[in-house]
């Protein structure tokens, strides 16, 4: 896809002419249909001190059957809906018993954020080489049935001890550095500052592919997780 991009450009350029398109064909990725809402499904409401939820399972249900219902609920109660992850990415579901009461989804990182980079440090050569060891939380969902004080900061805490080996697992390499937004004007970020996330600072809300140098959407915090202490070394090593 990369080397078609770039005979692509230089077809529209003019340095190249490249033969008549014969068809089109469909591309499944540019034409996601949106996950269906699943209206059978009804949880009762759980509200209470957390340790009154019992036994909590975290379980990867990428490429498992359990993908669809996770798609579902993400598109369902999450204000920004569902999104399919961009490149190397997780996706995680928690039950307490038989109840689903999060939902979690980890992608590839943002190739520049300044906030971050001045943080780990690195160069930009490191950066682009140890990219892939950097993990985004691009979706944090307690579900809207669940009102139970700590739950989110628990999670946060189990996930930053078991994200690495299932990166491993699946991509043949860990993460040393966990990354999120939190967009002020809707959350304080609470949970994550109780799981001992950072604050690194803010965006400049223009956007990864902004061309105007101006400010087009909302101001986010930008914080950060080391999953080891010699994260920067790691990251930052040629």
């Amino acid at each position: 896809m990369v080397c078609r991009g770039l005979m692509l450009a230089l077809d529209r350029a003019g340095h190249i002419a490249l033969p008549a398109k014969r068809r089109n064909s469909p591309n499944p990725l540019a034409q996601r249909t949106l996950p269906r809402p699943l209206p059978l499904l009804q949880w009762a409401p759980v509200e209470g001190p957390f340790c009154t939820l019992g036994p909590l399972t975290i379980r990867q249900v990428r490429r498992t059957a359990e993908e669809p219902l996770f798609g579902s609920l993400m598109q369902t109660h999450h204000y920004l809906g569902y999104t399919q992850p961009v490149g190397e990415h997780l996706k995680y579901m928690v039950w307490a018993g038989e109840m689903p009461v999060a939902c979690l989804a980890w992608s590839s990182a943002p190739r520049h954020l300044g906030p971050r980079d001045r943080f780990i440090g690195w160069k930009p050569a490191a950066r682009k080489k140890n990219i892939r060891l950097v993990a985004y939380n691009s979706r944090f969902l307690i579900l809207p049935w669940v009102r139970v004080e700590h739950l989110a900061s628990h999670v946060l805490g189990r996930m930053a001890r078991r994200i690495s080996a299932d990166w491993e697992a699946l991509y043949r390499h860990p993460v040393w550095f966990l990354e999120t937004f939190v967009d002020r004007e809707r959350f304080a970020g609470t949970c994550y500052r109780a799981a001992n996330w950072i604050c690194l600072g803010k965006t400049t809300g223009r956007g990864k592919d902004d061309r105007t140098n101006r400010p087009n959407r909302s101001l986010k915090d930008v914080l950060g997780y080391p999953l080891s202490r010699d994260f920067r070394e790691r990251l930052c090593a040629m």
